[in-house]
């Protein structure tokens, strides 16, 4: 009997050390407030951001915004059928459906054309998906793996999710922002079962920097470096006539590599505002730096206006951990707004009308310490105020929640709030 129980004690402390492993990363985070040293029209912003985030900035570049699923997929579809020698695709949710199909068609097309095809699929991201496309993708030629699909040997990574929404044509043309392929983000947000969400498309050179951050998890994902002309191809700055400012660079995160830059950028860059912070978050959870570093802004006279979704949410855990912890932003005269139509899925920080942020990241404790996520920091006026405005716009669309009406929400609603918060560096 003692014998017996031997072996299943090992067995229980290797389960227990498994399942600690998914939940801690082992790496050292931020913890402590960040100094402001320098506002965010002073050189040294840029030049901070820069050196600490990496890669350095490059200018010429180019971008568009694209809303909602009825410009994000038609741009995405024509950019694919525009590929000549490589396409590099990396996405957290792929679900079956229409668009989904869509996507499949014209990746497997082009890798039938000869284009060299490469499909990184987050595997939790994507259990909805048919498995129809993966064979039809394969079939066609095209190289697809499933990013962290389970195995004995890689356990402890199976909380480590790529969260980065990235598309790269030929490495000259790249796409970024929060949407997923699924039937959800198609239409124009204009009900329930559509939601909201931006994505952005870039030209220029900083979409090396994008091809970069997708080869960061092709080489985790399959050991094999692509790399040459066809995926790195010389890309000159665009002509000033046909670009705006054009600063911007792409950088990521990852729990095995800088897991706490993107925290560090959303800390630096609301340490350095100066006028105004508009943040959009499907998913807003912030920990007690991100709340202290909002909560100085607002002292110090920065307007702060956060958009994030209403009661139309898909996880709903989240949006009672999120207003749990809104009483500090709230009384320190941060605005909270809740996107009323459909879910909110957008992620974008606009800062002093100047630096645009957008990407995968959510502003909560998954985004910054758990999932890999990839974000494009563009400093530039014009095309930050276009943001701004695109914001004032879901501002007009959403619910305004005051102090007052924090502090009179329902007895239930305060009581799971005490609960869900112990989950917060999870959600």
């Amino acid at each position: 009997m003692l014998l017996f129980a031997i072996p299943v004690t090992v067995l229980v402390t290797l389960i227990v050390v498994v399942i600690l492993a998914n939940f801690v990363s082992g790496e050292k985070k931020v913890e402590h407030n960040i100094d402001r040293l320098y506002s965010s029209d002073d050189p040294q912003f840029i030049r901070s951001m820069s050196l600490l985030l990496g890669p350095p900035v490059t200018s010429g570049n180019q971008y568009r915004v694209l809303l909602n699923g009825d410009e994000i997929f038609p741009s995405m579809l024509e950019g694919i059928r525009s590929a000549r020698e490589t396409i590099t695709f990396e996405t957290f949710i792929y679900w079956s459906g229409e668009i989904g199909a869509q996507f499949a068609s014209a990746l497997s097309e082009k890798a039938r054309a000869g284009v060299a095809v490469h499909v990184l699929l987050d595997w939790m991201g994507c259990k909805k998906m048919d498995r129809k496309y993966l064979d039809e993708l394969r079939q066609a030629g095209a190289e697809v793996v499933q990013y962290h699909k389970p195995h004995w040997t890689g356990l402890g990574r199976m909380n480590n999710r790529t969260h980065r929404k990235l598309l790269i044509i030929d490495g000259r043309t790249g796409f970024t922002g929060g949407v997923g392929i699924a039937e959800e983000w198609t239409g124009h947000a204009q009900n329930e079962k559509h939601w909201r969400d931006t994505h952005f498309r870039v030209e220029g050179p900083v979409v090396g920097h994008m091809q970069a951050v997708f080869m960061d998890n092709w080489i985790k994902a399959t050991g094999n470096v692509l790399h040459g002309p066809k995926y790195f191809p010389d890309v000159k700055p665009l002509p000033k006539g046909e670009a705006n400012d054009g600063v911007a660079h792409m950088f990521s995160s990852s729990p095995t590599h800088g897991a706490d830059d993107m925290e560090l950028m959303y800390l630096m860059a609301i340490t350095a505002a100066s006028a105004s912070i508009d943040l959009a978050s499907a998913y807003f959870v912030p920990d007690g730096l991100a709340i202290n570093a909002l909560v100085e802004a607002a002292r110090r006279g920065v307007k702060v206006r956060i958009v994030t979704p209403g009661k139309r949410i898909d996880t709903h855990t989240v949006r009672e951990a999120s207003r749990a912890c809104w009483g500090d932003l709230l009384a320190a005269g941060v605005e909270i707004h809740e996107y009323q139509p459909t879910m909110f899925h957008c992620k974008l920080l606009v800062v002093d009308e100047f630096l645009v942020s957008v990407g995968s990241t959510n502003f909560d404790s998954r985004s910054f310490k758990l999932n890999d996520e990839a974000n494009l920091n563009i400093y530039d006026r014009t095309f930050a105020q276009q943001q701004s405005a695109i914001f004032d716009a879901d501002i007009e669309r959403s619910q305004q929640v005051t102090y007052e009406d924090w502090l009179k929400r329902p007895a239930l609603e305060k009581l799971i709030e005490k609960a869900v918060p112990l989950l917060d560096w999870q959600l």
